[in-house]
């Protein structure tokens, strides 16, 4: 189609050599007005914040003020990569985090996505880029780093969904190179709800088509598309080892090659993510009752193979797919000639991204759905549209329970009769989201907001919603069951911006592995596993080579959990690009720093406190007699043998109140034990000490936890 851009401001500028990993400065890009702001980037800022989700909050938190809602225009959206983000060659290092102040949660949201912009932007000449400011007209910016200029256009006429915009503004600004160009978007479903997704893209050469990752969580497609912005494109040549200008390119070529080799000879003997993705996890989940079902009142389903890695092998276009450079996890996969039945696609042949784990665990079991070809469906459009699939998932399986349970009706609904494993419901759905109307608007608010308005206007059960919905912090659960683990359940109530995997994947060490059987344990790894996470944020890099590919040798380490052999790389890793010599135990005290900062940045948004570490009961324990009894031998047995409960003659409903009283008792026990740990406060605030042995005392940060009580 032909690209109408109106050119309204060109800035040229002189692109800094990255040295180590940095090109120490930033880029701010004001979109009321157009106008740029490079900003430098010190050694106090890389050495207490690191990089990718350092850099973003620090960014953010000059940008926005404790009463910034996410509309506003000084709402900043920060894209960052990190010092190693980039490297091609090192599996899983081309990653960047986004940032923003979420429509849903209100507070400090970040996301971790694929895609070659982080990359490309660094090396145009910025270590993240923030954006603020709205305009009324549809904004494109382009990043040259090859041109070295940024400008600024006015769009009229562009595609709405987000696959045909990054195709057209890809051959748009490529050159005759697409892979060149990396497009950031989001699409009409991020105009209409509150839980818009950003589409991240780079371009597959094999295939010849423009490939999409998603930054999914708490709506910052939202704020993109409310700003104005229509696209952010980054154009940029060749990466090699040296475009990071290594301090030791040697050092760094060695721990490359060691952990590459691995993960091509383990992979295969293990998850074999490079030809299944993450549907490998189906089964487990399944097979461990941990695969949510029927809105989280499950954990597995005999149909769950019908969803799992046995059909998608079979589905994903055959290929080594990575969403960065020579990552040899290579679990990007896709299905080609997709046709949809519905929608504006219907009866086309598309390329679906995906589906990963957590939409099919999301938009299949958690509405009962076990049709391959519908996830795709709601997987593509998801996508198309710029809406979150795991907010997307839960949020519909607690519309289908309400209706269940007769809390609302056909008549609230539009007509739509949402029971579970109606498939053409929840795609019409899906639909409604990206057009912004019917039933589908409330919906895509998301649960916290539909708590209320079914209450308000439909009369619904406030008490039982509150059970059943599923979201913490105002962000919905991602795809786990957590009812047997309280490991998990503490990582889903204790994470930073809510009820995310990325922070807090305790599920699998916990319940599979079972690594951390004591409450001990559990407790500890509460405080290692998110410092860990938190670190691959902060260098632009994926989790998944960390622990879900691990060395042969790992059951026979002293803390298996940890898989110490790879965090030994990754400082390896670190030093050989930045110079700066660090150890595992470094990496900890890193990520400490800038984890207990966005603590405090949550505190002067006004959260951050223990009230707001909340999790719904689903998420610990049976709410229905059903639940219960679908469980009873494993239930019967833990009140009697484990809490020494006389169970004689009590009903299920006694025994499910019984099971709640001490399954809250424990999560309370739990995070006053991991606060604790962190050297937070019993309301779960950063103290003053811990603050100043992190490096983090900054003026600022002190008066807002003098304001939050907590003084020296």
């Amino acid at each position: 189609m032909a690209v109408q851009l109106k050119e309204i401001k060109t800035i040229k500028y002189e692109s800094p050599a990255v040295e180590k990993g940095y090109t120490n400065q930033t880029l701010a890009l004001n979109i009321a007005d157009s106008s740029v702001t490079i900003k430098p980037v010190d050694d106090k800022m890389k050495q207490t914040f690191i990089g990718g989700k350092g850099f973003d909050l620090w960014l953010m938190w000059h940008a926005v003020k404790g009463t910034t809602k996410w509309n506003d225009p000084d709402n900043t959206i920060c894209i960052a990569s990190g010092p190693m983000g980039g490297t091609p060659g090192y599996p899983g290092s081309g990653k960047s985090i986004v940032t923003a102040i979420s429509p849903t949660t209100g507070s400090v949201m970040d996301s971790n996505v694929g895609g070659y912009f982080g990359p490309y932007l660094k090396f145009a000449g910025f270590d993240a880029l923030e954006m603020t400011g709205k305009t009324t007209s549809d904004m494109v910016v382009l990043i040259d780093g090859i041109d070295q200029k940024i400008q600024f256009f006015e769009s009229e006429g562009l595609p709405e969904d987000g696959y045909a915009l990054s195709s057209v503004l890809t051959e748009y600004f490529d050159k005759g190179k697409p892979r060149n160009i990396s497009v950031v978007s989001a699409g009409p479903g991020a105009q209409n709800t509150l839980i818009g997704c950003l589409n991240f893209t780079w371009y597959d050469s094999k295939r010849k088509i423009v490939r999409y990752k998603q930054a999914g969580r708490g709506g910052i497609g939202t704020v993109f598309a409310d700003k104005g912005i229509k696209a952010v494109v980054a154009r940029w040549d060749t990466v090699s080892i040296s475009t990071n200008n290594p301090a030791d390119k040697d050092a760094l070529k060695t721990v490359s090659r060691l952990y590459s080799r691995e993960m091509v000879e383990l992979d295969p003997k293990q998850n074999e993510m490079a030809r299944l993705g993450t549907t490998h996890l189906v089964p487990i989940m399944n097979d461990f009752d941990l695969l949510p079902t029927n809105n989280y009142r499950f954990g597995s389903d005999p149909r769950a193979n019908l969803i799992g890695k046995d059909i998608y092998q079979h589905l994903f276009d055959p290929g080594f797919d990575g969403c960065w450079l020579g990552c040899t996890v290579a679990c990007a996969h896709g299905v080609k000639d997709f046709v949809p039945f519905t929608g504006p696609y219907k009866g086309k042949k598309v390329f679906v991204d995906g589906p990963e784990y957590e939409t099919i665990a999301g938009c299949g079991s958690n509405m009962g759905i076990f049709d391959p070809y519908t996830i795709l469906e709601i997987n593509f459009y998801c996508d198309a549209y710029g809406i979150d699939t795991i907010s997307v998932g839960t949020g519909i399986a607690f519309v289908m329970e309400c209706f269940e349970m007769g809390l609302i009706t056909e008549a609230d609904t539009g007509g739509l009769l949402l029971n579970f494993g109606n498939r053409t419901a929840a795609l019409e759905l899906v639909h409604q989201m990206g057009r912004g109307e019917g039933f589908g608007k409330i919906v895509g608010q998301g649960i916290r907001r539909m708590k209320k308005i079914f209450a308000e206007k439909y009369g619904a059960d406030a008490a039982i919603m509150q059970d059943i919905g599923m979201e913490s912090k105002g962000l919905e659960f991602s795809e786990y069951m957590t009812k047997e683990s309280l490991a998990q359940q503490g990582g889903y109530g204790l994470a930073l911006k809510g009820p995310q995997h990325d922070e807090a994947w305790l599920i699998f060490l916990d319940m599979v592995h079972n690594f951390m059987p004591t409450f001990e344990q559990k407790a500890e790894a509460l405080h290692w596993f998110p410092m860990f996470r938190t670190w691959f944020g902060l260098c632009g890099l994926c989790k998944l080579p960390w622990n879900d590919i691990v060395p042969e040798d790992n059951k026979d380490t002293m803390e298996p959990a940890k898989v110490m052999k790879h965090v030994e790389w990754y400082a390896e890793y670190f030093t050989s690009v930045t110079g700066r010599k660090a150890t595992p135990d470094d990496l900890i005290t890193m990520s400490e720093g800038v984890y207990n900062f966005q603590r405090i940045f949550n505190l002067k948004m006004g959260f951050g406190r223990r009230e707001h570490d909340t999790i719904p009961y689903r998420a610990a324990g049976p709410v229905t007699n059903e639940e219960y009894e679908s469980r009873k031998d494993r239930y019967d047995g833990l009140l009697v043998e484990k809490h020494g409960v006389n169970i004689d003659g009590k009903s299920t409903a006694e025994k499910v109140a019984v099971l709640r009283k001490i399954r809250e008792e424990q999560y309370e026990k739990l995070q006053t034990a991991v606060y604790e740990r962190r050297g937070w406060t019993p309301d779960g605030i950063p103290t003053v000490a811990t603050a100043r042995r992190l490096g983090i005392d900054f003026p600022e940060v002190l008066e807002v936890l003098e304001a939050n009580g907590v003084k020296q």
